[in-house]
């Protein structure tokens, strides 16, 4: 098909939008570059190295508490109306225009010490704020499925949840997929509900920050290099499996 102006008129629009993504990640990784001794010795240091661990720990939980709980609730949403079915829906969406340190009060006035300065608080404050995604993608999926071909599963003896797992969640698992890897890198970006309610055990998002404040630019950047480095790396890996199995 041939391609008019218009399309490379938005090509040229959005390219602005790319570069300005990609500036600054290729400026960090530029600077951090003249100085590759201090990036070693951040490496090597276990307190740098137990927060990096501990920041992909819990968001690999925070994602695998999503999936079992979001996909159940993505597919009441795509399948079923109900009463209150826009508010269960707007419930979900509002962690998304709460502001982080918001989040982090609301659950430290809802759970109190079980949630202080612990694993668990660190998972729930990540949970809060990106479970939405699975939910949404999770419902979408659904949605794009057929209700018929789960009609048929039945009528061939299938019982519904047989039916839901060898029908419906394969067709829509590439949605449901998509919508795990947003909530992983949403639960790792995730830090001013963390500060407020888990200072410790110390993750890198928190450790970044406390860096910046204490030591300045220089001494912060060799941890946000890392840690930016391993989440791109897991997140281009994840999409990239997600695409392989699409066929993309």
């Amino acid at each position: 098909m041939r391609r008019g102006y218009t399309f490379y008129l938005f090509a040229a629009l959005g390219s602005f939008l790319v570069v300005y993504i990609a500036l600054p990640i290729a400026l960090i990784f530029i600077e951090q570059s003249a100085d590759l001794e201090m990036l070693s010795r951040t490496i090597r240091d276990p307190f740098v190295v137990s927060a990096i661990k501990n920041s992909l720990l819990t968001a690999t939980a925070t994602t695998l508490i999503a999936l079992l709980l979001g996909v159940p609730l993505g597919y009441v949403l795509a399948r079923a109306d109900f009463r209150g079915k826009s508010m269960v829906q707007a419930l979900v969406d509002v962690p998304v225009v709460i502001p982080h340190s918001v989040v982090g009060i609301m659950l430290l006035v809802t759970f109190s010490r079980a949630v202080l300065d612990s694993y668990t608080g660190i998972i729930a404050a990540m949970l809060f704020v990106s479970a939405p995604f699975t939910v949404n993608a999770a419902r979408d999926g659904f949605l794009a499925v057929d209700e018929k071909l789960e009609a048929v599963a039945r009528t061939l003896g299938a019982s519904p949840l047989r039916a839901f797992f060898s029908v419906t969640l394969p067709i829509a698992l590439p949605s449901i997929a998509s919508g795990l890897i947003m909530t992983w890198a949403r639960a790792i970006s995730e830090v001013g509900a963390i500060l407020v309610v888990a200072y410790y055990p110390k993750t890198a998002q928190v450790l970044i920050l406390e860096y910046f404040n204490n030591y300045g630019l220089g001494a912060s950047r060799p941890i946000a290099v890392i840690m930016m480095s391993s989440s791109l790396m897991v997140f281009v890996i994840l999409r990239w499996l997600v695409g392989k199995r699409n066929g993309g």
